[in-house]
């Protein structure tokens, strides 16, 4: 079993997620982990069929009970429901799962997205399957991969917690950046927390998986809390 070791903090002010954002997510559905950690409460779940083909239903009955997953078959009726769903009071977040670069999903309506979820509170994840970047009115520009687990400290042939690499590639109100980023579930009603870290120096994170050391402890991160 392959693990990683976390790297060291670097001062850095860890990003809150824009009311909309896009996710270019890597095909080992990493993707979802990092994007629910920042959900709670009722949230339409929205999959046009080749996303669901390459990506696979997302696990939402333990993670987000009070989720509704919608499967439309093109990526024009994600987009149509997705705007219908961020202009309703009772969701606290829209996820959008698109494959490719449909015509569908032009500047304008992604702006459309844009202003609706501005307009309404009501947080927009539009998650793109492999897709190439184009001309975009979200505010936020993602990309999630997945990295080796940190080593478990119970039990070394066991999986730990889940390590992403995350990069925020443009946004208009934050500093771009990159990090290693955890996730911790809370406990006793508290709200999950992501665990940002300054990213593994050039070639680091190779090194870290072949000696599989176990992930660090206290001090070596940055948290904030996870919100819709």
């Amino acid at each position: 079993m392959r693990s990683s070791t976390l790297p060291a903090k670097t001062p850095f002010a860890a990003p809150q997620p824009a009311r909309s954002a896009e996710v270019f997510a890597a095909p080992n559905g990493a993707f979802q982990g990092f994007v629910m950690a920042h959900l709670h409460g009722p949230v339409l779940w929205l999959q046009d069929r080749q996303s669901a083909r390459l990506a696979g239903r997302p696990w939402l009955a333990g993670a987000l009970p009070q989720a509704l997953l919608m499967r439309p078959a093109h990526p024009r009726d994600v987009l149509t429901a997705a705007e219908e769903g961020l202009a309703c009071p009772a969701l606290s977040a829209v996820v959008a799962e698109i494959h490719g670069n449909p015509t569908a999903l032009s500047f304008t309506a992604s702006r459309r997205l844009a202003l609706r979820a501005e307009a309404h509170g009501v947080t927009l994840w539009l998650i793109r399957h492999a897709a190439r970047p184009e001309a975009s009115a979200l505010r936020d520009r993602w990309r999630v991969t997945a990295l080796p687990s940190a080593r478990n400290a119970d039990d070394p042939a066991a999986p730990g917690a889940p390590l992403w690499r995350v990069e925020l590639l443009r946004t208009r109100d934050k500093k771009p950046g990159e990090w290693v980023v955890s996730h911790e579930r809370g406990a006793d009603g508290a709200a999950d927390r992501l665990h940002f870290a300054a990213p593994f120096p050039d070639r680091a994170a190779d090194a870290a998986v072949g000696t599989g050391g176990a992930a660090s402890g206290g001090g070596s991160t940055r948290r904030h809390r996870a919100a819709g």
